[in-house]
């Protein structure tokens, strides 16, 4: 049976993503606001601000933070 994927696990792989397509970046993390829910946030050096996703679970967060920065990337070589 595979290993089952940690929140610190989503997390490493979203700044690799990250560090590997936009250069430099402060964090990557997750935290919970009672209004909105579980906000997944990437802080970068240079260019972007923040890249920030929510859910209703951390996982859920993680997952479309990752899909969101995946977006990015893929547009960014569509040009």
């Amino acid at each position: 049976m595979a290993e089952k994927k940690t929140n610190t696990d989503r997390i490493k792989r979203i700044y690799e993503l990250c560090e590997d397509h936009f250069g430099s970046v402060r964090f990557v993390g997750i935290k919970y606001q009672k209004q909105i829910g579980w906000i997944a946030k990437a802080q970068l050096e240079d260019g972007f601000e923040n890249l920030t996703a929510d859910g209703e679970t951390s996982v859920e967060a993680l997952r479309n933070l990752k899909n969101r920065v995946k977006k990015i990337i893929k547009r960014y070589n569509g040009v």
